[in-house]
């Protein structure tokens, strides 16, 4: 109205805080609100959260990888093998039981001697491979295997030499194996049998190269019924002694071919019938054949006149 003072409202009177009041502070926006992380940022963190597993995952492989090749580098004696056996005795696993497979000829005696470990004893605290050694030391086995079966079993399995063969050398009858060696504790006595029925085979050098002569030979039963002895010429060849006396000369290792070869002449000429003294074989592209001496004539009695 004129004439009279304008109003202030309260609103619009300017606000004056007590002396002494608290100042406030206005609040801080929300964290983020404002800052928005780059894209850089943003890629990493995801890229983050997805190498992380791939690390743990690279790192427990590379530990698989290097115990694998600290077990396999131990050595019976080392000092990694002695925390074995260390542990191995710490833990206590004992045996409870021996199994023994392949065994016949063998002493169960030294065969227990060998493998060094009994009943009761600590699994875990002997080499396996150290028992195979002493186990293959012995004169019967030719191959053996020995192995760790949790909770408490060890199982030894045994490959023993077997004869296969008569050697005669020096005038003496002896049993070798496959692998040419001679069998131990043989007796012509108790092993008749095996003296009447395997093959025989002459001269030095003849145990070693048996195994593939003899092979090649049951391939044709025909001819190996026929064959008394295989004779080892010079170390290098063989020859062959039949039931009839007549000699067949082999060729340096083609043994296979020039058999073969002498059945075809079986089969078509029936060679191996006929009285001979030898046939020799030895050069490929001919055949040298020898026949058995005619009988000398024995003289008639005179009658009495």
């Amino acid at each position: 109205m004129p004439g009279m003072s304008p109003r202030v409202l309260a609103a619009d009177r300017p606000r004056i805080k007590p002396a002494g009041a608290p100042l406030r502070t206005p609040a801080k926006p929300p964290r983020g609100m404002n800052e928005r992380p780059s894209r850089s940022a943003m890629m990493w963190r995801r890229q983050k959260r997805l190498l992380r597993p791939i690390g743990l995952l690279i790192v427990a492989l590379l530990a698989v990888a290097a115990t694998a090749s600290l077990v396999r580098s131990v050595q019976p004696g080392s000092t990694v093998a002695t925390w074995r056996e260390k542990i191995g005795n710490a833990v206590g696993l004992p045996v409870k039981q021996v199994i023994v497979e392949g065994r016949e000829k063998t002493p169960e005696p030294m065969l227990r001697a060998a493998l060094g470990v009994g009943i009761g004893d600590k699994l875990l605290g002997f080499s396996l491979e150290a028992a195979r050694a002493r186990i293959e030391h012995l004169a019967w086995v030719q191959s053996a295997t020995v192995e760790r079966r949790l909770p408490g079993t060890i199982v030894v399995t045994l490959l023993e030499r077997r004869p296969f063969a008569v050697w005669q050398s020096g005038g003496k009858f002896v049993l070798i194996d496959r692998m040419g060696q001679l069998v131990a504790e043989q007796d012509p006595e108790k092993d008749k049998t095996a003296f009447a029925t395997l093959p025989l085979v002459v001269g030095p050098g003849a145990p070693e190269a048996a195994a593939g002569l003899l092979d090649t030979l049951a391939t044709f039963p025909d001819l190996r019924s026929r064959v008394v002895a295989a004779v080892r010429v010079g170390e290098r060849r063989w020859n062959l002694r039949l039931h009839n006396g007549a000699d067949v000369m082999l060729p340096e290792a083609q043994e296979a071919a020039a058999l073969l070869r002498l059945m075809d002449l079986q089969a078509n000429q029936q060679i191996l019938d006929r009285p001979l003294a030898s046939v020799d074989m030895r050069l490929a592209d001919r055949l040298v054949v020898r026949p058995a001496p005619e009988p000398k004539p024995t003289s008639m009695p005179r009658r009495p006149t």
